[in-house]
């Protein structure tokens, strides 16, 4: 493949200990309909290895997550001892027209787990469907803005799907879940997001 081909050439020698990566999401994390190698967490590490940093980014997207799921979840999640986390969820709870106020606790219970293993976070906002309302969509992206405010160590990107959705050549048919090309424009579009909360981490020798 060209992106391959592409990596290969432009890989730099990996530096450092290896950095745990944790991708916390739903079915677009989990790349649903795509390669495994296909997927945002694969293309996330490929692009952060080709700029020599030594990340592994850790897989958690489960197809059909709910912010609540990701919080009955975020301790096993924990046991890969991650070094920092991307939390990438909402996209179903929006789908579901599940309620903002419980979206926000699930996301404060996620956030405060990952907190008090002082593991740095990047907060991925969602937006939600426009049939629900225009009441429901300012309620549902201000949970994710709120966050944002009241807890500054957040890295804050506030659409996963930027650049991205709406896009028929970027999206499967569903219009939901990104093609193999859609997911390589998320990773690149949140490299730098993601590169200003890999430089808050900090890895003792041991890895």
């Amino acid at each position: 493949m060209l992106l391959a081909a592409t990596a290969a050439a432009q890989a730099q020698p990996l530096s450092g200990a290896e950095i745990r990566l944790l991708m916390l999401g739903d079915s677009i994390t989990a790349g649903f309909g795509l390669a495994r190698s296909e997927g945002p967490p694969a293309r996330i590490q490929a692009l952060l290895r080709e700029r020599g940093r030594n990340v592994r980014v850790i897989d958690a997207g489960v197809s059909g997550d709910t912010t609540a799921g990701g919080r009955a979840r975020i301790e096993w999640a924990l046991a890969d001892r991650p070094h920092a986390a991307i939390v990438a969820l909402g996209g179903n709870d929006g789908l579901r027209g599940l309620a903002p106020a419980q979206m926000r606790a699930n996301l404060v219970a996620i956030l405060d787990a990952l907190a008090r293993r002082n593991v740095p976070t990047l907060l991925a906002g969602m937006l939600a469907p426009p049939n629900l309302g225009a009441e429901y969509g300012r309620d549902f992206v201000g949970v994710f803005e709120g966050l944002a405010r009241e807890r500054p160590d957040l890295v804050f990107y506030p659409f996963l799907l930027d650049g991205v959705a709406g896009d028929p050549a970027l999206n499967q048919p569903d219009r939901i879940h990104p093609t193999a090309q859609g997911a390589d424009a998320i990773a690149r579009r949140m490299l730098p997001f993601i590169e200003t909360l890999l430089d808050r981490v900090r890895v003792p020798a041991a890895g």
